[in-house]
């Protein structure tokens, strides 16, 4: 049977959650690597849509500017894209509305709701899926020499230090199995990186 060769790529990867048969639960993702810059998007747009190059990025620049002020002040932004409103967070554990102090609120980012506008965009393109050939995790993760190489290329790549997000791409593990074996060399006697919290995420670094 020929090979379907249209629709989107996708890859099948194990869960750390086992099923009622023992065995691991899977899920799917669009096939890693699959990315576009902002300067490929420009030029799309520039040929497809006869945007004049650079528009998009001023009208980026410019809609995080203004957008910026108003969800700063609280408001929510509804665009053809979604919407967005500030998030909000509590610096403590408060059971009382009476409690709550002006010095106890954060701001915690942008919430976003894509709507279902894209849904529709997408939908006039989607043709369906195709799957992916993936690499056994498990091998990869029994190659301790393979992964350390690999590891010390991307930190090469990335000036020095690499997240999860980022060595999971680089090596074609799942996110999960990739932040378990960063995990591992921040351990032991003679850890080969030093783990360091950012944000919501955690940077490594070589020791």
């Amino acid at each position: 049977m020929p090979r379907k060769n249209c629709g989107m790529w996708y890859e099948v990867h194990p869960t750390p959650v086992k099923g009622d048969n023992g065995r691991n639960i899977m899920y799917v993702r669009p096939k890693s690597g699959m990315k576009l810059t902002m300067k490929q998007l420009e030029e799309y747009c520039e040929h497809i849509n006869a945007l004049r190059y650079g528009e998009l990025s001023r009208a980026f620049d410019a809609f995080l500017r203004v957008a910026g002020r108003f969800l700063a002040e609280g408001y929510r932004i509804d665009t053809p894209i979604g919407s967005f409103a500030p998030k909000l967070s509590l610096a403590k554990q408060v059971t009382s509305a009476d409690e709550v102090k002006d010095r106890d609120v954060r701001l915690d980012g942008v919430e976003y709701n894509p709507g279902k506008l894209w849904n529709r965009e997408m939908e006039k393109w989607h043709d369906g899926f195709r799957k992916a050939e993936t690499a056994n995790v498990q091998e990869m993760m029994a190659d301790k020499a393979k992964l350390e190489q690999m590891m010390r290329e991307c930190l090469e790549r990335h000036q020095g230090y690499i997240t999860a997000g980022m060595f999971s791409r680089y090596s074609g593990l799942t996110l999960y199995s990739a932040r378990k074996q960063l995990n591992e060399w921040t351990k032991g006697d003679n850890p080969k990186l030093l783990k360091t919290p950012r944000g919501k995420e955690h940077i490594y670094t070589e020791v």
